[in-house]
Formats: C-alpha cells, sequence, structure tokens
C-alpha cells in the first residue's frame, strides 16, 4: 500500500528540482526526502527518478504518474479541509453572487439543499444580478460568472461550458417563418439587450455581425429577453440551458461559437482558505457533473 507521505516527497521534488530544495520547502532534511523517494520506487515497482549532478529529474513513468499523485494531494487536502470544517461546526452564510436567470436551475437541482446537508450550520446567500458584483470589495463571497475572468485580484477555476444559440418562440416561426442562417435574421425582428448588458458579448455580436438589423425591442436582463421572445416579438440570441428549458420556444439556429464562453468559481484569494468558503468550493468540485448541466445545458 502507498504511503501518502512518500507521494508528497516526490511532488516537491518535481516541483522544486532538487532534493535540498524539497527538504526546505517540507521542513525536513536532505537525506529524508532522498530515502522517502527511494521507499515509494520499491512500493510502485518502477524508477521515477533520474539523479544528475544539477538535481532530480522524472523519468518518463515518474511524469506519468505525476498528474495522478498531484490530483491525490489534492483530494487528501480537500479531506482534511472537510474534517476540520466538521471539527470546528462550520457557521455562517456563504454569499454566492450569479446571474439572475441560472437562480433557479441552481435551487432546483438541489445544489442548495445538500450544501446545506452536508453543512448543517452554513447557508448559502445569494446576491443576485446581471452585472458583475465586486468580490474584491467584499460585496459577496463568491461568484458563479460566464465569461473570462479580467479581475486580475481573484482566484478561480473553469466549472462549465457556457453556449448561446438563437431562439423564437412557435407563434413567431408561424408567422414569420424560420431563418436558416445568420443572414437571414436581417429579414427578421430581432430583441436586443440595453442597460447592463450594453456591453455583454451578445450585444456586441448582434452589433457586428447584424449592422443595420431591426431591433424591435431592448431589455436589460436575459430573463427580459425571454420575455420578449415568449411573446413572440422577434427573435434573440439566448443561453441553451434557458433556451430549451422553455417549452414555448424553438432553437432556429444552432449555438453560435462567437458566443461561446466558459463559467468560473472565483473568490478573492485572501477567502480561498477561511474555513467556509473553502468548504464551499470543495462542494462545488464534488458538484461539477451537476453543475455542468445546470450552466451549460
Amino acid at each position: 500500500m502507498l504511503d501518502w507521505n512518500d507521494l508528497r516527497y516526490l511532488l516537491a521534488v518535481a516541483r522544486e528540482g532538487s532534493t535540498l530544495a524539497a527538504a526546505r520547502a517540507l521542513s525536513v532534511n536532505q537525506s529524508t526526502v532522498h530515502r522517502r523517494i527511494v521507499e515509494l520506487e520499491r512500493q510502485v515497482g518502477l524508477r521515477l527518478v533520474h539523479r544528475h549532478p544539477t538535481g532530480y529529474r522524472l523519468t518518463e513513468m515518474g511524469e506519468q504518474l505525476l498528474p495522478v499523485f498531484a490530483e491525490v494531494e489534492e483530494s487528501i487536502a480537500r479531506l482534511q479541509r472537510t474534517v476540520l470544517g466538521l471539527q470546528q461546526e462550520l457557521t455562517g452564510a456563504v454569499r454566492l453572487t450569479c446571474p439572475e436567470p441560472v437562480l433557479s436551475r441552481i435551487v432546483a437541482c438541489g445544489f442548495v439543499d445538500r450544501f446545506h446537508d452536508r453543512y448543517p450550520g452554513l447557508r448559502i446567500g445569494f446576491v443576485i444580478s446581471d452585472r458583475y458584483v465586486d468580490l474584491a470589495n467584499g460585496d459577496a463571497d463568491v461568484a458563479f460568472r460566464s465569461g473570462e475572468p479580467s479581475d486580475e485580484r481573484l482566484v478561480g477555476r473553469k466549472i462549465a461550458d457556457s453556449t448561446w444559440a438563437v431562439y423564437a418562440s412557435r407563434d413567431y416561426v408561424k408567422r414569420r417563418g424560420q431563418p436558416h442562417t445568420i443572414e437571414d435574421l436581417l429579414q427578421h425582428d430581432l430583441i436586443g439587450f440595453d442597460g447592463v448588458m450594453e456591453n455583454h458579448r451578445a450585444t456586441q455580436w448582434l452589433a457586428s455581425t447584424l449592422p443595420g438589423a431591426h431591433v424591435v425591442a431592448r431589455n436589460n436582463s436575459v430573463l427580459g429577453v425571454v420575455s420578449a421572445v415568449k411573446a413572440g416579438l422577434g427573435i434573440a440570441p439566448l443561453p441553451t440551458p434557458i433556451g430549451d428549458a422553455e417549452g414555448e420556444l424553438i432553437k432556429v439556429l444552432p449555438p453560435v461559437s462567437a458566443l461561446a464562453r466558459a463559467w468560473y468559481l472565483l473568490c478573492h484569494p485572501d477567502q480561498r482558505e477561511t474555513p467556509r468558503i473553502a468548504a464551499f468550493i470543495d462542494f462545488v468540485v464534488e458538484e461539477l457533473p451537476v453543475l455542468r448541466k445546470v450552466l451549460g445545458g
């Protein structure tokens, strides 16, 4: 059976480049690092490092195993944080900001209830806005955010893909026909965005791809545009999880590559190791299969 402590020594050598630097990083002596790597090689039955005068280099087998060892490291760290959280009886709120359209989907999938069951002392408090809430200023703790992160003060990870397609109501298609290409949209009534959404990529795409298009209505939220499309006023690009969930709507054009982005889980680095925030982030990682469907369709 592998000893986790031995994996730590190999990871440290791979990251630091020498047994001396690894020993310093782990606060042990150099001979201990050497001895534990030899023992790890004995346990796995493989040569994991080449020893050179200038330092240590991973063998081909070592390179292949390194990502797996790193996953084990992260899993153990997550386990330790979870145990610590349970021991400390975590209490308080985790303020999560996300766009209004995904709120009902996050709640409906059971994500919130499962988190509360796991951590009875914690509660998710939603900060709902189609505008980016300032995490660095403390306006929320964590964010589910669509689009490439632009705030260098934040850290995070990708959690899902964000896709948009073009939708119309069944009634609209019956009256006006269905477009078959993006160029066909110039012959139709469109619904646009304004207000806090005026700089959104969907707004920019409509302006650059369809200059002179006939925009019959605008709204400052995705849900407002959904309502206008459902009412048969016109056609609009919408997030596929939202458009596909509306039985009255038809996807008249497939996902638009220019509108494809990613969903990110973001927080301020000062918050990352706070027990309640670390517990939430670990839980999100566990829930990724569910969240990918909720956010990305």
